[in-house]
C-alpha cells in the first residue's frame, strides 16, 4: 500500500478489480478480510440495492479460513446445477461465522445480485422464512391461500434476476428442508451449514483452527508483546482448548478482563478439567472430539464462575427460550423477581463474557444454552422459573387474534414470539395452569391459519385437543372449544367428515355446560350450519343459522353481533334463490358489520359483494354496479391484485357486464379472473372449469355479436383452447 492510499481505498481497489472480471485467490481474500477489520466495513461498500437478511457477525477477527472461502467459492460456482455445499462440523468450530462471512465477503464483491435469503434452519419452517424474505425482500406475494409449498414455488419462480445465494444455517434434519430448496436454474446457489454428515458430493466438514490461526485469534484479545513473552504457555492454552474457535474467543476474552497470565489460565483449566455434563454426545457420533467438548465447557465453566447470581439466574431462564432470537421484551414480560435494572445488569454480565449476543433481540449459541440448562436443573428454582415462563408466553399467546383477522403487520410483530410458545407447547405443558393449558396452542393454530398454513395449524390443534382432554377428561369447556377450533379448520379445508362429529360433540357438550341459551351455543349453531351448507345440506343449516339468530335476538338485542349470523343465513338464502328473503338480512349483515369493524374490513366487502349480486341477479344494474366497484376496490387494497376474493369481484363485474351486452368491459375481467384461478387454484379446480365455461359462453356470444377483441387475448394456452374450440362450434352451427 503506498503512502498516498488509505486503507479504504485499497479496499475499494480489491473490490472493483475483481468485480470487473478478476480472480479472487487466497491472497486477495486475506487482504480484503485484514482490511475491514482497519476500515469497519464503511457503508460505501454495502450494496444496499442486493436483496438480503444476513445477520451481523461479531467476529473479532476472521482468521485462517481464507482458503476455506476460496474453496467454498469455486464448490458453489463448479457445475449448472444447484450446488449444495454443506458445512459440515461441531458446535462452536465456526460454521455460522464462515457462512456469514462468506456471504458478506461476496456480497460487497456483487457476486449475487439476485439476493442473499438466510434461511434459520433449526428456529422455524425453512418455507415460511422462504416466503417472508419474498414478501419483505422482493416485494412478491404468494396467494394466501395456497400450501406452504407452492407459495414456495411461487417465490422461487418470480425471484429476482441475477445468481442467488440460499443459506440453510443450522441444518438438523435435512429431508425436511429439501422440499424447499430452490429450482433447478444454475443460478440458485445453496450453501448448508450442519453438524450432520450428509451424504452429499459437495459436503465438506469445516476443521477446527490450525496453531497458527488459533495464536493469531488469540492476539487479538490479549495482544502481540503477551503472546511473544509467553509463547510457550499460550501454544499449550490452543491445544487445550481443542483450537476451537468458540472457546478461544472466550477464553481470550477472560484473560484479558482478568489480565491473568496464560500460565495461570492453563493452571485453572488444569485445576477444573475440560469435561462438562451438558456438552457430553454419542461417542459414535464422528463429529465430535473428547479433547473439542472439554475445552468448550472449560471455557463455560470459567465464564459462569464470573457471573454474579442475578445473571446465573438470568441464563437459566434463558435456556427456557427457544433456540431462535429471543426480543428482550419477552424476557422482561418473565415474572423473575428482578426489576428492570438488575435484570439488565445480569444481561450487561453474559454480554461482558460473551455468553449472550444482540441488541434488542438476543441469541444463546445451542451449547451455551445447553450449559445453562443443566445449571437450570440443578437450581432449587427451577421448577419456579418453568412456571413463570410458562405463564408468561401463554399471555403473549392471547395477543394473537382469531382466524381471518390477522394482518400482515401483526404476522411480523408476532412472529419473534412463534418459537418461544412452541417451545412451551411442545416442552412445558406440565408447567401451565388449568387456565392457561390450551392458550400457547390456539395462539400457534390461529397464527398459522391466518396465513393459510393450514397443515401446520392442524397439528396446534389436534395437540391443543389431546392436551386438554387429558388434563380436564371428556366433559369441560375447554375440550369443546377444542373440538370447535379443530372442526372449523376442517370444515375451510373441505374435510367435512372429520368436522361433522367434532362439531356435535362441541354443540352437545357447550349445551350440557352452560346451557341451552348460552351466547357459545349460537357459535356452535352457526359452525354446524356452516358445514352443512356446505355440503348442500340446506334444510338442517337453515334450521340451525335460525336457531342461532332467534337465540341472539334474545339474549343481546336485535343491535348486537348478529352480523355473521345474519350474513350466513342470507348466503344459504342466496344460494337457493330465494332473493327476497337474502337482501334485507345482507343489508342488516352491512350496516352491523361496518359498525362493529369499520368501513376498512374484508368482512364488508364481501357482504357488499353479496348485495351487488343480489341486485345483478334482479336486473337492477345501476344499484349493483357501484357496490361491486367498492368490494372490488376494497378487496384489492386490503388482500392485493392476486387474492381470490379479488377474483371473485371481478367475475361478478364480468357477469353483469355480459348481461347488459358490455362487452369491451367483461372480456378483460373475465381474463384477470381466470388468471387468478389457474395461478391459485390450478387448471382443473371446479372454480377455475366453472370460470373457463362463463368465458366460452361469453366469447361465443361476442363473437356473435362482433364485439370480441380476440386481438388483445394474451398468449395463454387455455385462452387459446377455449377460442379454439368456441370457433369450432360456431362453424359447426353455421
Amino acid at each position: 500500500m503506498s503512502d498516498r492510499q488509505s486503507p479504504e481505498q485499497v479496499l475499494q481497489s480489491i473490490l472493483k478489480d475483481i468485480q470487473v472480471g478478476g480472480n479472487l485467490t487466497t491472497g486477495d481474500i486475506t487482504q480484503i478480510l485484514n482490511l475491514l477489520v482497519i476500515v469497519k466495513q464503511p457503508d460505501s461498500f454495502k450494496p444496499t440495492e442486493i436483496p438480503h437478511n444476513l445477520p451481523r457477525s461479531g467476529t473479532v477477527k476472521f482468521v485462517g479460513r481464507a482458503e476455506v472461502l476460496e474453496n467454498l467459492h469455486e464448490m458453489v460456482q463448479q457445475n449448472n446445477q444447484v450446488v449444495i455445499a454443506a458445512i459440515e462440523g461441531m458446535g462452536g468450530v465456526g460454521k455460522t461465522e464462515l457462512a456469514t462471512q462468506y456471504a458478506l465477503l461476496h456480497l460487497l464483491l456483487l457476486t449475487y445480485p439476485g439476493g442473499i435469503c438466510w434461511l434459520r434452519a433449526r428456529d422455524e419452517d425453512v418455507g415460511i422464512q422462504i416466503v417472508r424474505f419474498a414478501q419483505a425482500k422482493l416485494g412478491l406475494n404468494p396467494p394466501e391461500d395456497w400450501d406452504l409449498p407452492s407459495q414456495v414455488d411461487f417465490c422461487w419462480s418470480r425471484w429476482h434476476e441475477g445468481n442467488v445465494l440460499v443459506v440453510l444455517d443450522d441444518v438438523n434434519d435435512y429431508p425436511t428442508v429439501e422440499p424447499y430448496l430452490p429450482p433447478q436454474p444454475s443460478r440458485f446457489k445453496v450453501l448448508i451449514t450442519t453438524r450432520l454428515q450428509l451424504d452429499l458430493p459437495q459436503s465438506f466438514t469445516l476443521d477446527v483452527l490450525d496453531e497458527s490461526a488459533a495464536l493469531e485469534l488469540l492476539q487479538e484479545w490479549i495482544g502481540v508483546q503477551k503472546i511473544n513473552h509467553e509463547l510457550a504457555d499460550v501454544k499449550e492454552l490452543c491445544q487445550r482448548l481443542g483450537y476451537l474457535p468458540l472457546a478461544l474467543n472466550l477464553v481470550g476474552r477472560y484473560v484479558k478482563k482478568r489480565k491473568i497470565s496464560l500460565a495461570e489460565m492453563l493452571r485453572r483449566l488444569e485445576k477444573k478439567g475440560l469435561k462438562h455434563e451438558s456438552l457430553e454426545r454419542d461417542k459414535n457420533d464422528p463429529a465430535w472430539t473428547l479433547n473439542v467438548k472439554r475445552g468448550v465447557a472449560a471455557a463455560f465453566e470459567l465464564s459462569w464462575e464470573e457471573l454474579s447470581e442475578e445473571a446465573r439466574q438470568l441464563g437459566c431462564l434463558l435456556s427456557l427460550f427457544a433456540l431462535a432470537p429471543i426480543p428482550w421484551d419477552l424476557v422482561e414480560s418473565v415474572e423473575t423477581g428482578q426489576d428492570a435494572e438488575d435484570l439488565e445488569d445480569a444481561r450487561v454480565e453474559l454480554e461482558s463474557l460473551h455468553l449472550l449476543q444482540g441488541e434488542d433481540t438476543y441469541r444463546l449459541h445451542q451449547l451455551i444454552r445447553e450449559f445453562f440448562r443443566e445449571k437450570l436443573e440443578q437450581s432449587e428454582r427451577a421448577d419456579e422459573l418453568k412456571r413463570e415462563f410458562a405463564g408468561a408466553m401463554s399471555a403473549e399467546a392471547t395477543q394473537v387474534p382469531q382466524q381471518n383477522e390477522l394482518t400482515r403487520e401483526q404476522i411480523v410483530s408476532l412472529s419473534p414470539v412463534i418459537p418461544h410458545l412452541a417451545e412451551v407447547a411442545n416442552h412445558l405443558t406440565a408447567y401451565l395452569s388449568d387456565e392457561d393449558s390450551a392458550k400457547p396452542f390456539i395462539g400457534l393454530g390461529w397464527f398459522y391459519e391466518g396465513q393459510g398454513f393450514y397443515d401446520k395449524a392442524v397439528l396446534w390443534f389436534e395437540k391443543c385437543l389431546a392436551v386438554t382432554q387429558a388434563r380436564f377428561g371428556s366433559e369441560h369447556l375447554a375440550v369443546a372449544e377444542s373440538f370447535t377450533n379443530l372442526a372449523w379448520l376442517y370444515t375451510s379445508q373441505g374435510h367435512y367428515s372429520k368436522a361433522e362429529p367434532l362439531l356435535l360433540q362441541a354443540l352437545e357438550l357447550t349445551k350440557s355446560l352452560l346451557g341451552e341459551e348460552h351466547a357459545q351455543v349460537t357459535t356452535s349453531l352457526n359452525n354446524l350450519a356452516l358445514l352443512y351448507k356446505s355440503q348442500g345440506r340446506y334444510g338442517e343449516a337453515e334450521s340451525l343459522y335460525i336457531q342461532a339468530l332467534n337465540l341472539y335476538k334474545r339474549q343481546l338485542g336485535d343491535e348486537h353481533h348478529m352480523a355473521q349470523s345474519l350474513n350466513n343465513l342470507a348466503v344459504l338464502y342466496h344460494s337457493q334463490g330465494r332473493h327476497s328473503e337474502a337482501e334485507p338480512l345482507y343489508t342488516q349483515a352491512l350496516e352491523l358489520y361496518k359498525l362493529q369493524l369499520g368501513e376498512e374490513h374484508r368482512e364488508v366487502a364481501r357482504c357488499l359483494n353479496n348485495l351487488a349480486n343480489i341486485y345483478s341477479e334482479q336486473g337492477r344494474s345501476r344499484e349493483a354496479e357501484p357496490l361491486f366497484m367498492q368490494a372490488l376496490e376494497l378487496r384489492q387494497r386490503l388482500l392485493g391484485e392476486e387474492h381470490p376474493d379479488v377474483a371473485n369481484s371481478l367475475y361478478s363485474l364480468a357477469v353483469m357486464y355480459s348481461s347488459q351486452d358490455r362487452y369491451s368491459e367483461a372480456q378483460p375481467l373475465y381474463v384477470q379472473t381466470l388468471a387468478i384461478c389457474e395461478q391459485r387454484f390450478g387448471a382443473n379446480h371446479p372454480l377455475t372449469v366453472k370460470v373457463q365455461k362463463r368465458f366460452a359462453r361469453f366469447l361465443r356470444d361476442a363473437i356473435a355479436e362482433g364485439c370480441a377483441d380476440l386481438e388483445s387475448l394474451p398468449d395463454n394456452p387455455t385462452i387459446e383452447a377455449i377460442l379454439a374450440e368456441v370457433q369450432a362450434s360456431l362453424e359447426q352451427s353455421e
